[in-house]
């Protein structure tokens, strides 16, 4: 008989799931709702422009993901329109 607390093989880490699960929070600017999350020097894989300044997140540096928490085209659209900023510009924007 097989054992009943093994721990299930997780499904591919897609970046919907992934981004979904992470510690997040919501923030108000000019009266539009955003969902915005950190992601870790370890998390940070690939190189980003960041809309603020124009530069590149370059991989292992700490920044944040951030998109719409109310748009009218659902959830899969908000997130499909995700920007990766540098934390520092995110909080003078």
């Amino acid at each position: 008989m097989p054992r009943a607390n093994r721990r299930q093989p997780q499904p591919a880490d897609d970046s919907f799931a992934r981004l979904l699960s992470g510690w997040k929070r919501t923030e108000t600017r000019r009266g539009v709702s955003y969902t915005v999350q950190p992601v870790g020097e370890s998390q940070a894989q690939k190189t980003y422009t960041c809309p603020g300044c124009g530069r590149d997140i370059t991989p292992r540096t700490a920044h944040l993901v951030v998109w719409r928490a109310d748009g009218v085209l659902g959830d899969a659209a908000d997130l499909a329109a995700r920007r990766h900023w540098h934390t520092a510009c995110w909080r003078i924007g």
